[in-house]
């Protein structure tokens, strides 16, 4: 019998290539009313580390994912001086593509509007407005959208919850902070939709873990407690705070003749802040009289019929309104900007089969930014970039949250109350059905500060919706707004 214990030697254990920041700079220049600016891109993945610590005894600085990010900075600016926003959008599973080709960015996409939307195979030019001109800008994936991606053996599930995404997301300005040296620079969030959440419970850890205070948020289709836009059994807030968004809708597509919106909205908010919330609390304890009352005046604000709001308890779910509102045309209108329509091809159907303000513009999109990214800012990678997850959304865990209202109130109020020289801008859509602005508006006037603190808060109101940029002379107006925010808060 051969001897084979030589064969049987164990092969040498092969150790994983530890990881590296895979970051590509770049020169450009763009010209901002008359003025060329000359600046740098950086646009890659930066490693995410974690301290481990097992049973007391240190693991050391553990590599857990790699997080892309695009950044600009202004050549020749003192970065005492010079503020710095970090920007990202929400979902949660949506990458920042959206405020970096959308608004602020130095350049843009060219998606089109409702009444002309871009065909492809798209553009994406120059952004004269870009928000570069008054900060760098810092715009991050959180981990499973765009390039970013956990480490081979980590799981994906370990980020995608309120606290982890937290903590990710303010390392990476920590860390982005101290290798940039910038911690003297005016600092600046900026969110959308989720988005905001993040953003107001990330002023309070950075504050809390790091010691790193803000000069602003700027919350852009804010949502700041989920409770008032989460149509459940049994919570009657949403079903009041989004009216105002339904007669928005409703006078876009002529339900309203030639009442001037400003009139509308007023008299929407008022019925939603005083009359229908006392009748929903009522319930059959509202007289015939008064429930007629209250029928009439909802589907005249709304452009529903009575016979619909009657049946459906003077309780109008916002899928539901989106798809009852045109039934008659065979249309249902946007979520995400109620301005959209599209063809609906089951007349019966109480929810979508399409958001015409996604599917009108995500094309434009998706082929400007992986255009972009490799040709013009030279990072290359085969990984798709992941624009809008929904695999991400539904697993997405609020466990931190059992048995009440996911809510970043607390967490703004307390670091507006730590940090006095906080301000916030707030940003809304008349036609964002997605996050309510008077929902907005209730959560604001709710926040847990001083008076004297609520002159840190202002609005700003666009004729448009989730995606306010989408709309050509509402891009422009938001970018002076935004501008003339970095510039009031910067402190310097």
């Amino acid at each position: 019998m051969p001897d084979n214990t030589a064969d049987e030697t164990p092969a040498p254990e092969v150790k994983a290539a530890e990881p590296a920041d895979t970051l590509v700079s770049s020169q450009h220049t763009i010209t901002v009313k008359r003025r060329k600016l000359a600046y740098t891109a950086q646009t890659g993945r930066v490693v995410l580390r974690q301290e481990v610590t097992t049973d007391g005894k240190s693991e050391g600085h553990v590599a857990k994912a790699e997080v892309f990010l695009t950044t600009y900075t202004l050549d020749d600016a003192d970065p005492a001086t010079r503020p710095v926003t970090f920007a990202f959008n929400g979902g949660p599973g949506s990458s920042s593509i959206w405020l970096h080709l959308g608004l602020l960015g130095p350049r843009r996409v060219v998606s089109g509007d409702v009444d002309d939307p871009a065909p492809p195979p798209y553009d994406v030019v120059d952004n004269p407005e870009t928000l570069l001109a008054h900060s760098d800008l810092v715009f991050i994936d959180p981990v499973s959208t765009g390039f970013s991606r956990p480490r081979p053996g980590e799981k994906a599930k370990e980020f995608h919850g309120f606290t982890p995404d937290i903590e990710s997301v303010g390392e990476i300005i920590r860390l982005w902070t101290s290798r940039n040296q910038r911690w003297l620079s005016p600092k600046f969030v900026a969110g959308e939709s989720y988005g905001t959440l993040r953003a107001a419970a990330l002023a309070a850890h950075l504050q809390e873990r790091h010691g790193l205070y803000l000069n602003g948020l700027m919350l852009i289709s804010s949502v700041l407690d989920l409770a008032t836009l989460d149509f459940t059994e049994g919570n009657d807030q949403p079903y009041s705070l989004f009216v105002p968004t339904y007669a928005a809708i409703a006078h876009y597509h002529g339900f309203h003749g030639d009442r001037p919106l400003d009139d509308v909205l007023a008299d929407a908010e008022d019925f939603a802040a005083r009359d229908l919330p006392w009748a929903l609390q009522r319930g059959a304890r509202l007289s015939s009289a008064e429930r007629a009352e209250a029928v009439a005046t909802l589907a005249s604000l709304t452009g529903l019929s009575e016979s619909y709001v009657d049946r459906v308890d003077l309780r109008i779910e916002h899928v539901r309104f989106f798809t009852e509102l045109l039934r008659d045309k065979g249309k249902v209108t946007g979520r995400m900007d109620g301005r959209f329509t599209t063809w609906e091809p089951d007349g019966g159907r109480e929810h979508m089969s399409d958001d015409p303000s996604i599917s009108r513009i995500i094309g434009a999109y998706s082929a400007g930014f992986n255009h972009y990214v490799r040709a013009e800012l030279g990072y290359e990678s085969d990984l798709p970039y992941e624009i809008l997850s929904m695999d991400v959304n539904k697993a997405w865990s609020y466990s931190d949250f059992e048995g009440r209202a996911v809510s970043a109130v607390d967490a703004l109020s307390n670091a507006m109350r730590a940090n006095p020289h906080l301000k916030i801008h707030v940003a809304f859509g008349h036609y964002d059905g997605a996050t309510a602005y008077f929902a907005a508006e209730h959560v604001l006037a709710h926040l847990k500060i001083p008076e004297e603190l609520r002159d840190n808060i202002e609005s700003a109101y666009y004729p448009a919706g989730h995606m306010m940029y989408v709309h050509e002379p509402s891009r422009i107006q938001q970018s002076k707004d935004l501008a003339a925010f970095i510039r009031s808060s910067s402190n310097r």
